[in-house]
């Protein structure tokens, strides 16, 4: 892959093959995002299990202490009073079978998260097929199938976010953005990774974590030394 004059100099003040503390990791990603834009800052942990096993599956939520950086857009499935809830708690789509059939019939994905009860599952479920492939279908393991839609709104809008396995074993988090400092950065990086450190599975063998690496959304990719 050919990299662009901007990358190449960001890449030279990374040193080959040192492994950074996450401090001095994070400093590194903050420096080299010299980009035009606000640059997101990913976390990327690869882990020594396989995801084509049930009991070897690592996914989870936490809450940001200093959100992602993003404004997110909410949609609630709900009705009646769970609705109402959903509106008061801020959620900027709400509805019922009318936004089932908008998303089915019009491809509308005006949305970043969905949420909805359990009892409107059934009528989502007929919409799995498009929300699945692009990671929206609703899913009590991440919080979005819940009775408490007040509490789900407020955290995704807090900066809750959700971490799982890839096909390659990798987990992929945005954790913030360059304009936090490197200080705020690495509260949020804590978070999900001593979340990903507990959800370590039953059935995982050897060395679990492999490899953590930091990378702003044009920088180069910072090592950064694994925690015990």
């Amino acid at each position: 892959m050919k990299r662009g004059k901007r990358y190449i100099q960001a890449a030279a003040q990374v040193e080959a093959g040192k492994i950074y503390e996450a401090s001095d990791a994070m400093a590194k990603v903050v420096e080299t995002a010299t980009a035009k834009f606000d640059e997101s800052v990913e976390l990327h942990i690869k882990l020594g299990v396989d995801s084509r096993h049930a009991d070897q599956q690592v996914r989870g939520v936490v809450v940001l202490p200093h959100g992602t950086g993003k404004s997110v857009k909410v949609l609630v499935i709900a009705k009646g009073a769970k609705a109402d809830e959903a509106e008061a708690a801020g959620a900027d789509f709400v509805g019922g079978e009318e936004i089932v059939n908008k998303i089915k019939n019009e491809n509308w994905f005006d949305f970043d998260v969905c949420v909805t009860t359990p009892d409107m599952m059934g009528l989502v479920g007929r919409i799995g097929k498009v929300l699945g492939p692009k990671g929206l279908m609703p899913n009590p393991k991440s919080g979005t199938v819940t009775m408490d839609v007040t509490k789900a709104v407020k955290e995704i809008k807090a900066g809750k976010v959700e971490y799982r396995l890839d096909k390659t074993n990798i987990i992929h988090v945005a954790i913030g953005k360059k304009s936090f400092g490197t200080d705020k950065l690495v509260d949020n990086f804590n978070v999900v990774y001593d979340a990903v450190l507990k959800a370590k599975p039953a059935a995982a063998k050897g060395q679990y974590v492999k490899s953590v690496t930091l990378t702003s959304t044009m920088g180069p990719g910072v090592k950064v030394a694994i925690k015990a």
